[in-house]
């Protein structure tokens, strides 16, 4: 297989560009964790240094709080490099509308109103849903009070969400990418 059809391949399944969905991804999601963490460390420092922690039984502590939380940013942020190159969303994506206000609107643009979507549907389904879920089933609880559905949660998935979109936005060229 040629150099040249290697490249047609992995455009068609999404994993070229100017990073690579997947680099690009990563890098949004660390980077929007760490912007979550910063905005939640300011209401409650102890959720990142026992809460987070205690999800999966370790040691309370700043270090590995920390570590827990951008993983997760980055395990978060490489789903959304995956989803929004499939051909079904990326077609959304990038097609004309009908309204002059989202037909203004680039991809890079709906790249991040669509991490504000994936920021709202990580908070509603992973800290609302699973958490307590898997809370229950460990027989764990998490150390400190864990907001699950508080408002500081979903402004911090919000956050999460956008500041993955715009560095998704500025990492990945979607615009030559065949729907």
């Amino acid at each position: 297989m040629s150099a040249e059809s290697d490249t047609d391949a992995a455009t068609e399944f999404g994993s070229s560009s100017g990073l690579g969905w997947p680099i690009g991804g990563a890098l949004g999601g660390a980077v929007g964790a760490l912007a979550f963490g910063v905005l939640v460390w300011l209401f409650d420092p102890e959720v990142v240094e026992a809460t987070i922690p205690a999800i999966y039984g370790l040691e309370p502590g700043t270090l590995t709080g920390w570590a827990v939380h951008v993983a997760h940013g980055i395990v978060l942020g490489v789903v959304f490099g995956f989803l929004v190159t499939r051909p079904a969303i990326l077609g959304v994506l990038r097609s004309d509308v009908e309204t002059d206000a989202l037909s203004e609107t680039g991809v890079s643009l709906r790249i991040v109103a669509a991490g504000f979507a994936f920021g709202l549907a990580v908070w509603a389904i992973l800290p609302v849903i699973v958490l307590p879920v898997w809370s229950q089933t460990i027989g764990a609880s998490p150390g400190g009070e864990f907001p699950i559905a508080a408002a500081e949660s979903l402004l911090g998935h919000v956050v999460f969400g956008i500041v993955l979109g715009v560095v998704f936005a500025a990492t990945v060229d979607l615009h030559d990418r065949s729907d």
